[in-house]
């Protein structure tokens, strides 16, 4: 069986690494295309390096642009390395630009094509990233859902006969990656001096948090109001969106840090009193890791981490500055998002 994975993005290399690593356990053909979606190191290569992830196999260096040129960009592409590759199943990931353009090359080539994370649902269609996941699931040919939850919207939209529940492939490799980083203090404390359990995380890049000056302006004077230091890890996005509107990263008791490797950051948020953000994959990372989360989004596609209690949806404004001071939620013992076996059930789905 020869697998071809396309990736181009942060979360989708943190769940390439157990895919890829159950591959090569496996004895599976494994070929990986990086769309070049994330160019900066940071949120690149580096994730490729700690995650010990093969080399790309090939990289198309699409870079930034509007959706319809980077999504056009990679379908061009695309086309030709599925054609040469000849691969049983091109198999994509979450929902941004990269994992469209992969489904659609795929599924108009007749490869067989599987979305892993397929299910998730925020009902705002105003997001890209919904749109690319309801495109992805439509089209792709077998569903690789995280949830209970994710089979049951896929059941609605008449997609069962095509779905299976494999749990979450980013569980796997942060369960690692906690293990090896454990009892290892960040070395963000001591470069902004700051103390364990004393400070927030966050993390901000969505188009509709970082789009609108105004919106942005009001997420950074809440980060800024926060009654303890917020550490904004600046994502190449808002560094660009907060230079085009005039506005500083650092005031109050905000402070802006270069993105930080997996394990430092899963190690800075295991030190981290909550995380502040707009990320779906840092929403279920601090869940995992037993950290409250502050999310500036009015929905969420993974609803566990409210419903549990360890996850507030929150505006801008006074509700953003309560959330993110608000006391630790009571224990669970839950376990949505599976045992850590997830990339396991893939490759069995993959191969059956």
């Amino acid at each position: 069986m020869k697998v071809l994975s396309v990736v181009g993005a942060r979360p989708q290399f943190v769940k390439l690494a157990p895919i890829a690593h159950e591959a090569t356990t496996r004895g599976v053909e494994h070929v990986i295309v990086h769309t070049g979606q994330h160019y900066d190191p940071m949120l690149s290569d580096v994730f490729f390096r700690d995650l010990q992830i093969p080399d790309p196999d090939v990289h198309l260096g699409v870079g930034s642009g509007s959706h319809g040129v980077q999504t056009g960009a990679m379908l061009a592409a695309l086309d030709g390395v599925l054609e040469a590759q000849q691969p049983d199943w091109v198999l994509v990931y979450g929902d941004t630009n990269s994992t469209l353009a992969a489904a659609l090359s795929a599924v108009k080539l007749h490869v067989p094509v599987a979305h892993l994370e397929a299910g998730l649902r925020s009902f705002n269609r105003a997001m890209p990233e919904e749109i690319n996941r309801v495109m992805a699931d439509h089209a792709a040919d077998l569903l690789l859902a995280p949830t209970e939850i994710a089979m049951g919207h896929l059941a609605d939209e008449g997609l069962a006969g095509r779905s299976a529940l494999v749990g979450d492939v980013m569980t796997d490799v942060l369960l690692q990656v906690r293990d090896a980083v454990a009892g290892r203090p960040p070395a963000l404390l001591a470069e902004l001096g700051l103390e364990q359990g004393a400070f927030s995380l966050a993390t901000i890049h969505r188009a509709e948090n970082t789009d609108d000056d105004d919106r942005l302006a009001a997420v950074l004077d809440s980060l800024a109001m926060v009654d303890h230091p917020v550490v904004l890890l600046t994502h190449p996005r808002l560094v660009a969106k907060a230079e085009e509107s005039g506005l500083t990263l650092e005031h109050g008791n905000l402070r802006a840090r270069s993105p930080l490797a997996y394990p430092d950051l899963v190690a800075a948020a295991q030190a981290s009193r909550g995380i502040i953000t707009d990320s779906g994959g840092l929403q279920k990372e601090a869940f995992l890791l037993g950290v409250p989360c502050t999310t500036v989004r009015p929905e969420t596609e993974w609803v566990e981490t409210v419903e549990l209690g360890w996850n507030v949806l929150v505006e801008p404004g006074e509700a953003l500055v309560a959330a993110a001071s608000r006391s630790r939620p009571i224990a669970t013992h839950a376990t949505p998002y599976g045992d850590g076996h997830a990339a396991t059930r893939v490759i069995d789905s993959l191969s059956n």
